[in-house]
């Protein structure tokens, strides 16, 4: 009863007009479209002037000069950059604020089509920011919405989805949670190591069970992801052989260094999810340890969560993606948390634009197909007003969305 529900909240969304994609018919006929600004940055760390790049169906052919005697659709950006779809390794995209502006939880009432609603409501909104793809960490309502953007019901980002997380028991009772996310469609795996910022963010499992968690999870062919803010709780997680960490706000030179050697890739955050919960105080505040105290340590994270980004992007070697954490709230600014670096953290632009491209694809696993302007890959394409790389506010102008060959902005 609860799934046919949702599917009826899909099959409404399908029906609304303002989510039907730009240029979506035209492209279906296999028209070859070109997307041309004044530059373009490939997600390799090169940057063309005056580029183009040529989409066919959902797949990039050219990138570069715009080839002799094309003959099909051109979009002509102007003074914008063009560049790969973001990817954001870590948000919430079914977390919301209900009808009586509070944060949602499963006691407030809401029905399961207010909720695949508010949460198609967010994949819209992240898409149209610039985030084509998206890892949602995770609850089970994530599947349906993932399943039906891939459909083409409803507009989105690509989702990944852990369908939830494992945060203890003993090693088979580990192994077995971890089979079973598998069999339920889980894309990755995703395990809390450490208590929440909120409360002190101290480890919270061993060494044992990390390694029953991330060991079945290879077994099973899917990734693990490990919450960890404390120093311990993150070098566990590496030495356990987990494959990214989450957060990190405690963070030494000492484990970002280890990181960098056992080649595990960091998705820490800037600010926008402590800024996002100080902002929406009142929508939070009293729900679990969303309290007095709560608060005051995300205030106290603010600068410590800068300094944890800033001792990052600095370590040679280290793995450092684009992941937000972004919840009820932060949905459809994303970017702030890319833009939180730069100006504040102080890592260069272009290295911030690979951390969200080309680096983030690969830590998904997905580096052969996304993340990369180039012929052969998927045609997730964004572009912003300005050059990024001497005003990196530009990552806030997108005029330009296509994700898998379809394009949902275009408003140069």
């Amino acid at each position: 009863m609860r799934r046919a529900v949702l599917r009826t909240a899909l099959l409404i969304l399908a029906t609304l007009p303002a989510f039907v994609p730009q240029g979506a018919s035209a492209q279906a006929q296999g028209e070859a479209i070109a997307v041309t600004a004044q530059r373009l940055i490939d997600g390799t760390g090169r940057r063309i002037d005056g580029g183009s790049v040529v989409v066919e169906g959902n797949r990039i052919t050219s990138v570069g000069t715009l080839p002799p005697g094309f003959r099909g659709r051109r979009i002509d950006l102007g003074d914008a950059t063009i560049m790969p779809g973001l990817i954001d390794v870590h948000v919430h995209v079914t977390w919301y604020f209900n009808a009586q502006g509070r944060y949602h939880t499963s006691s407030d009432g809401e029905t399961p089509v207010q909720g695949m609603l508010a949460a198609a409501g967010n994949a819209y909104e992240t898409l149209l920011s610039g985030v084509t793809t998206a890892q949602s960490l995770g609850s089970p309502e994530d599947r349906d919405l993932r399943d039906a953007i891939a459909r083409g019901s409803v507009p989105g980002p690509r989702i990944l989805t852990s369908l939830g997380s494992i945060s203890g028991g003993e090693p088979e009772q580990i192994r077995q949670r971890v089979r079973d996310f598998k069999s339920r469609g889980a894309d990755v795996i995703k395990v809390f190591a450490s208590r929440s910022i909120r409360d002190g963010g101290g480890p919270t499992m061993t060494v044992a069970q990390l390694e029953a968690a991330c060991g079945e999870a290879h077994a099973q062919g899917l990734r693990a992801l490990v919450h960890a803010h404390a120093t311990e709780a993150m070098s566990l997680a590496v030495e356990a052989g987990c494959d990214q960490v989450e957060h990190g706000v405690f963070a030494t030179p000492a484990i970002l260094s280890r990181m960098a050697a056992k080649g595990t890739y960091l998705s820490p955050q800037c600010g926008l999810v402590f800024r996002n919960y100080l902002e929406n105080r009142a929508k939070y505040e009293g729900i679990g340890n969303y309290n007095a105290e709560g608060f005051a340590s995300m205030e106290r994270a603010l600068p410590l969560a800068v300094e944890a980004v800033r001792k990052a992007v600095t370590t040679p070697g280290l793995k450092v993606v684009f992941g937000t954490d972004a919840v009820a709230g932060a949905h459809g600014r994303n970017v702030e948390d890319l833009i939180c670096r730069v100006t504040e953290a102080g890592q260069k632009p272009m290295d911030a634009i690979l951390s969200a491209t080309s680096v983030a694809a690969q830590s998904i696993g997905m580096g052969e197909t996304i993340g990369t302007l180039k012929p052969g890959m998927l045609a997730d394409i964004i572009a912003v007003r300005g050059d990024p790389l001497v005003d990196f506010a530009a990552m806030r102008r997108v005029v330009f969305v296509m994700r898998d060959g379809r394009t949902y902005r275009n408003s140069p």
